[in-house]
C-alpha cells in the first residue's frame, strides 16, 4: 500500500472508529467505551479522550521506515539555531537528568491509550544544554530514513514533551522506534518521532513528513486538526 493508500486509509478508519487491526499487524481490544478516565477533565479544562477518539488498550504499532534499534549506535544531535550544539550517545543520553512520566497518546488514526509511561530527558533539558537561541521558533525532530516532525519551539519545550529511551519500564519495543523516541502527548503521535536522531531549532518551520502529505501542520487532537 503506498503512502497516498495509506494515508486515505488511516483517516477513513478514523472516522468511521471501528477498525482496531493495524496495517499488517495484530489486532488490538477497544476499552471499555464506559471507561470513566475519558471523562475525566485536564488541568486545561479539557477532556482526556478528545473528539473522534477511541480507546484502546495498548500502544498500536503504526509502521515507518526503522532505524538501527541497537543503543550502541544510537547518536542524538541537537543543532541548528542554538550557541552549544552538540550529540550525545546512549550512555550519555543516561546520564542527564532523567524523568517518568504517565501521559495520553492519541492517533489520527482515531485511537488513544490513556496513561502510557515513559521514562527518558525532557527535550526541555536538551535545549537548556544547547544554549537554544531566541531566534529559535520551531523544533524539528529528524528520524530514520529521512522522517521529520515539526513542533512550535513553546510546544517542544512543554514539561511533558520528552525523548524516550523506556516504555512502562522496559526497552522501547522494536515497532515503536527503539532505542529512543519522541514524546509529544498534546499532539497527534505523527508528530512523536520514532527511531530520532537528532532535534534541530530552525527560525522557520519546515512542514514534516506527513505535513507535505496533507497532513495539518500543527495536529492538535482536541481539534481535530487531522488534515492539512
Amino acid at each position: 500500500m503506498d503512502k497516498r493508500m495509506e494515508r486515505r486509509f488511516f483517516l477513513r478508519t478514523a472516522a468511521v472508529g471501528t477498525v482496531v487491526s493495524v496495517l499488517g499487524g495484530g489486532v488490538y481490544a477497544l476499552a471499555s467505551p464506559d471507561d470513566p478516565r475519558g471523562r475525566q477533565l485536564r488541568p486545561d479544562g479539557r477532556t482526556r479522550l478528545p473528539p473522534g477518539q477511541r480507546l484502546l488498550d495498548a500502544l498500536k504499532p503504526m509502521g515507518g521506515e526503522p532505524g538501527d534499534p541497537s543503543p550502541s549506535a544510537f547518536r542524538l544531535k541537537v543543532y541548528g539555531e542554538v550557541d552549544a550544539p552538540f550529540e550525545v550517545d546512549f550512555a550519555g543520553l543516561l546520564a542527564m537528568p532523567q524523568v517518568e512520566q504517565s501521559c495520553d497518546v492519541h492517533c489520527v488514526t482515531g485511537w488513544t491509550m490513556l496513561d502510557s509511561r515513559w521514562t527518558g530527558v525532557r527535550v526541555a533539558d536538551l535545549a537548556e544544554r544547547a544554549r537554544v537561541r531566541g531566534s529559535a521558533r520551531y523544533a524539528i525532530f529528524e528520524a530514520a530514513e529521512g522522517y521529520t516532525a515539526n513542533v512550535p519551539r513553546a510546544e517542544a519545550l512543554a514539561p511533558n514533551v520528552m525523548v524516550a529511551h523506556r516504555f512502562f519500564g522496559q526497552p522501547i519495543p522494536r515497532p515503536h522506534g527503539p532505542p529512543v523516541r519522541a514524546i509529544v502527548p498534546d499532539l497527534y503521535f505523527w508528530k512523536s518521532a520514532k527511531w530520532l536522531r537528532a532535534i534541530r531549532f530552525a527560525r522557520v518551520d519546515e512542514p514534516g513528513y506527513w505535513e507535505t502529505r496533507g497532513y495539518h501542520n500543527h495536529a492538535d487532537p482536541w481539534k481535530e486538526e487531522r488534515n492539512g
